[in-house]
């Protein structure tokens, strides 16, 4: 068998050069093009070609929340640990998960409600530009939904990937119909490293 030999800073490049050959000329405007791109990468599953789909200007309105110092808010540890903090960071943003916050689990038992509701609840309280990125718990986004309808919480964009089968397909859809920016992947497909990889795309765009 022969294989590639290459720095270890050449790999991601190889890759992306593979993608792209790999998907036959399919093309789209920039940055669309990097984030999909970049999700393929992450999960080398071509089918984000086509699942993910962008409200008008998402991803640009994503960008520029960014540059302007955007609080990200994630569903998970894990979407929160795969985020380049330091690069964020530069632009004045931050990250943020209370999923593991006392306060949010103890909130969460004696509602009887899951920890990812009580989490969107408080990314309602932070001021200034916010992505909320849910990759994991479709009930997270089911909360964004009714606190957009109430009109507690207004993100600049909601990335909405979470992975599995209850609920998964109907909370992305409800996101589409809110009227507020997304970013989503339809189907049962996604992940917190989907949702992690869609950020990471928007912070390294140039």
């Amino acid at each position: 068998m022969v294989y590639e030999t290459l720095k270890p800073e050449d790999i991601e490049k190889r890759s992306m050069e593979i993608i792209t050959s790999e998907l036959g000329g399919r093309t789209w405007p920039e940055p669309k093009f990097s984030i999909i791109k970049r999700c393929i990468h992450t999960s080398a599953d071509f089918d984000y070609a086509d699942n993910l789909i962008f409200s008008e200007n998402a991803e640009l309105i994503g960008i520029e929340a960014i540059r302007k110092g955007a609080t990200i808010v994630t569903d998970t540890k894990m979407a929160a640990s795969g985020i380049n903090r330091n690069r964020l960071e530069s632009y004045g943003g931050s990250v943020r998960c209370f999923i593991s916050d006392e306060d949010v689990i103890t909130e969460a038992k004696s509602r009887n409600c899951t920890r990812a509701t009580v989490s969107m609840e408080r990314a309602a309280a932070i001021k200034g530009p916010l992505i909320v990125a849910c990759g994991n718990a479709p009930t997270a986004l089911i909360a964004l939904y009714d606190l957009v309808k109430t009109g507690k919480i207004r993100p600049d964009l909601i990335i909405g990937v979470p992975v599995g089968f209850v609920n998964v397909v109907e909370s992305k859809e409800m996101i589409t119909e809110l009227g507020v920016p997304y970013i989503v992947a339809r189907g049962r497909k996604g992940g917190s490293n989907i949702a992690a990889a869609i950020c990471n795309a928007m912070i390294y765009y140039k």
